[in-house]
């Protein structure tokens, strides 16, 4: 079997050191359409030095976006990279990211989920600073054809979606070269940039990152019910659904309620389209 359990969970985590700058983080938030009214003053603390917070969703990519993936060499790990999926993203800050940075970063298989025809790994990154624990990083990793060994099916993350109308619903536009800025963070994945590429995995046109849309969302709840204020965030996770197009616009839902935000995302031009499900921001 090419997923080895015992193997991927007794490996030793593998560690690197990173670092981020400013520039890292405004590079990121443009990626993800902060500043596109450059004169608005609450997008000045996504894109001026001066004033600048960090989305925590940017745990995603500092060290050059290797936290969603960093773990697929493991021992144990043996599978082939076309049937794998990002199926979803958990983010848990244990203080606010610093603007500029150094840490250690770790990663490794927390857990290996049977789900009858794929496998779920779950790829764990946590990153230390002098000061202590910053982030820990779960990326769950579906592999089509890998599942039915047995193993434990895992938990279910499925959240039921309130039977209220949202209190809030935001559009936001995905620009027609978003994918290109985005993948300047660290995914070079050429399915978001060249047409070719796209055709050859099945799509009209090139995608935009899963990531980059996570990012998205995380943004415009801030923006809408945080009061624009990065540090109030703890968690954040989501599943992904389906596939977003640049150039089409996210419908963002949210219900809030005691120290949570649950939230769906859509397609707005292809009939509400799923993008993002279980999706869910934890806040003091």
């Amino acid at each position: 079997m090419p997923i080895d359990v015992s193997a991927a969970l007794a490996a030793e985590p593998r560690r690197a050191e990173i670092g981020w700058h400013h520039k890292d983080v405004q590079l990121y938030h443009l990626g993800l359409g902060a500043g596109t009214l450059a004169t608005d003053p609450d997008e000045l603390r996504y894109t001026l030095e001066s004033r600048l917070q960090v989305l925590p969703s940017f745990a995603t990519v500092a060290g050059a976006g290797t936290a969603a993936f960093g773990g697929m060499g493991a021992p144990g790990i043996d599978v082939d990279l076309a049937a794998v999926l990002h199926g979803g993203q958990t983010v848990r800050v244990h203080r606010p990211i610093p603007v500029t940075g150094r840490a250690v970063q770790t990663s490794k298989v927390a857990a290996v989920y049977d789900k009858g025809k794929a496998a779920v790994i779950v790829l764990r990154t946590e990153a230390s600073d002098d000061d202590g624990p910053l982030w820990t990083n779960d990326a769950q990793i579906f592999v089509r054809g890998e599942g039915g060994f047995g193993g434990d099916r895992g938990p279910s993350d499925r959240l039921t979606v309130p039977e209220r109308a949202p209190d809030r619903t935001v559009e936001r536009p995905v620009r027609e070269d978003q994918a290109l800025l985005y993948r300047l963070s660290g995914d070079w994945n050429p399915l978001h940039a060249d047409p070719a590429f796209a055709e050859l995995a099945g799509f009209d046109r090139p995608i935009l990152h899963g990531l980059c849309t996570y990012g998205m969302t995380l943004k415009a709840v801030t923006d809408t019910l945080l009061d624009g204020d990065v540090s109030r965030i703890t968690a954040y996770r989501t599943r992904f659904a389906g596939v977003v197009f640049p150039g089409e616009t996210l419908r963002v839902r949210m219900w809030a309620e005691e120290g949570r935000v649950q939230v769906t995302v859509t397609a707005a031009e292809r009939d509400d389209a799923p993008v993002l499900a279980d999706t869910l921001v934890e806040h003091s």
